[in-house]
C-alpha cells in the first residue's frame, strides 16, 4: 500500500506517491483551498486532474493546504478525500503546519508563508504555539501575490506608474478594465488571477518603482505580522513560497534593517516535507 503527501496552496497542489518500495511518482492539480472551492469542484479537480490510477491502493494521505484553519475546514477536505481515496486514512492540516515541519523540522522557528497568500507562526518544533491571524486576499494577505498584483493594477489604473513601465504593462496585459474587473469580481480564483501581476515586478526588478512596491508590500507584512512576534529577535525567521524565494534581496535587507536573523528560504515544501515524513514520522 502507498502513502500520498501533498501541499495545497490557493494556486496548485504537489502531490507526491510513495509507493511501498520507496519509488516516488509526482502530480501537480489546480488548488484545493476549501475557501474557494466548493465540494464538487475539489472533486472534479481530483478526477480530472489527478486522475490517478489504482488510488485504492493508497493506505494513507498527509494533505497541508491553504485555507485550512481549524478543525471543520480539516474535516471538509477529509472527507473530499476520503470520497476519491476510498481506503485511505486520510488527516488534512493547514499549510502553515506543513512550511513550519519543513522549515523547522523538530526546532524552533518562526515561519512565514509568502505564495499567492501570506500566513505566519511560531512554530516550537511540535505544532504552532503562537499564530497571527490571515485575513485572505480581501482583507489582508499583506506581502503576498495577491498584495502585490493589487499594487501592480493600481500603479497602472492610476497612472503612477512612469511612461516606461505604462507601456511595459499595456504590451503585456493590454489597458482594457472592464476585462480585468470582470476577472476579478466574476472569474474564478480572484486571489489566483491577482497573483499573476506580480510576475510584472520580477520582470522589471531594478526599476526605481518597481523596487518600492515590492519593498512597500514587504514592510507591509513585517510590521503587521512579524515584528508583533515577541520571538522575532531571538530566533531565525524562515519564508516559504515564490513570492519570498523570488523577492528574497528584498527580504535579507529589511531583515538587516529590522536586526532580525534570516533564516531558510524556500520555493516549495514538498521535497522538505518527503525528508521530514521519512525521517521523523513513524
Amino acid at each position: 500500500m502507498s502513502l500520498i503527501i501533498a501541499d495545497s496552496g490557493s494556486s496548485k497542489t504537489d502531490w507526491c506517491l510513495i509507493d511501498p518500495e520507496g519509488n516516488e511518482q509526482r502530480f501537480t492539480t489546480t488548488g484545493l483551498n476549501p475557501f474557494i472551492r466548493t465540494a464538487a469542484e475539489c472533486l472534479q479537480i481530483l478526477e480530472e486532474e489527478l486522475a490517478l490510477e489504482q488510488r485504492e491502493k493508497v493506505a494513507e494521505v498527509i494533505f497541508y493546504g491553504a485555507g485550512i484553519k481549524n478543525e471543520e475546514k480539516a474535516n471538509f477536505v477529509n472527507d473530499i478525500l476520503k470520497s476519491y481515496f476510498t481506503n485511505a486514512t486520510v488527516n488534512s492540516y493547514s499549510d502553515l503546519l506543513g512550511a513550519a515541519r519543513a522549515l523547522c523540522e523538530n526546532n524552533e522557528g518562526l515561519v512565514a508563508i509568502l505564495g499567492t497568500g501570506s500566513n505566519s507562526c511560531f512554530y516550537d518544533g511540535n505544532g504552532l504555539r503562537s499564530h497571527h491571524p490571515s485575513l485572505g486576499f480581501i482583507l489582508g494577505d499583506e506581502g503576498s501575490g495577491t498584495h502585490m498584483g493589487k499594487k501592480v493594477l493600481q500603479y497602472y489604473f492610476y497612472q503612477t506608474l512612469d511612461p516606461e513601465l505604462m507601456i511595459a504593462f499595456e504590451k503585456k496585459y493590454g489597458n482594457n478594465l472592464v476585462a480585468i474587473l470582470d476577472k476579478i469580481y466574476k472569474g474564478p480564483a480572484a486571489n489566483k488571477y491577482l497573483a499573476s501581476y506580480a510576475e510584472f515586478l520580477a520582470e522589471h526588478r531594478g526599476h526605481y518603482m518597481v523596487e518600492n512596491i515590492i519593498e512597500d508590500a514587504l514592510v507591509e507584512f513585517h510590521e503587521n505580522h512579524i515584528l508583533k512576534y515577541r520571538e522575532a529577535w531571538n530566533y531565525p525567521i524562515h519564508f516559504i513560497g515564490s513570492i519570498a524565494y523570488t523577492f528574497q534581496d528584498k527580504i535579507k535587507e529589511l531583515h538587516y534593517e529590522y536586526g532580525l536573523t534570516t533564516g531558510k528560504i524556500i520555493k516549495s515544501p514538498m521535497e522538505s516535507l518527503i525528508h521530514y515524513h521519512r525521517a521523523f514520522v513513524v
